[in-house]
């Protein structure tokens, strides 16, 4: 642990401020209490070689969720509009993702609050701290605020006018990012697609020590030619 902060004051200084996801007027709601998360696979406990820092497109997440109680904040419009968010940091391992590993402290409503406009659901940052965080480091704050640290060093293209390009493509949409961002090559950015073409997530592959990696194969995404459509939110 003490290594791993170490390493976290090291990205602290080496990457400019944190800066929240894509989100347009954001309006933090109070919070009360942390949802109750409940494991829906093994405890798994491995030695961690990389991570992956999921954002998600929440125009297209939000797709058939806008009237959904459970997803009010991102989704509602009440509290804000959104572009790309943190779905998740996850820790990899050779021997598969590590996940629900023993949590030695709880998060608090205070840290899930301090994380909604870049994580916009209570559930979801209490789901990754118990299902990722908890394998990474001891505390709830020490994981979120790597993952401020990651997303706040990043250039997050717009993604909303690309959409509008004739052609478009898993490719280009792995460019654009690269471009943004001159320390990723494009083998380090993975876009998921949904079944039906649609932008879903793009997903950064990272080394040990938080530097852009190859992502390993299986986890690389859609093929550069294939098509693809961006989801506005219309």
């Amino acid at each position: 642990m003490r290594r791993f902060a170490s390493l976290l004051a090291a990205l602290a200084l080496a990457l400019p401020a944190a800066a929240h996801a894509q989100a347009y007027q954001c309006r933090v709601p109070q919070i009360s209490r942390v949802p109750t998360v409940t494991p829906d696979g093994p405890r798994r406990n491995a030695a961690i070689t990389g991570y992956t820092l999921a954002l998600s497109w929440s125009p297209e997440f939000c797709r058939t969720r806008k009237s959904d109680p459970a997803h009010a904040v991102q989704c509602g419009g009440g509290n804000g509009s959104f572009g790309l968010v943190v779905h998740g940091l996850w820790p990899e391992s050779a021997k598969g993702w590590p996940q629900w590993c023993t949590a030695r402290r709880a998060l608090t409503p205070a840290e899930v609050r301090g994380a909604m406009c870049r994580m916009p659901s209570a559930r979801l940052v209490a789901r990754q701290w118990a299902k990722h965080g908890s394998c990474m480091v001891s505390r709830p704050q020490s994981y979120l605020k790597v993952i401020a640290i990651l997303e706040g060093g990043l250039r997050l293209p717009d993604y909303d006018r690309i959409s509008r390009e004739e052609g478009l493509t898993a490719g280009r949409i792995r460019a654009s990012f690269a471009d943004a961002n001159p320390d990723w090559p494009e083998s380090a950015v993975a876009v998921e697609l949904n079944p039906r073409g649609w932008l879903e997530e793009i997903r950064l592959c990272y080394s040990k020590r938080f530097r852009p990696a190859p992502c390993p194969a299986g986890r690389r995404g859609a093929q550069g030619s294939a098509p693809a459509r961006i989801w506005r939110g219309l």
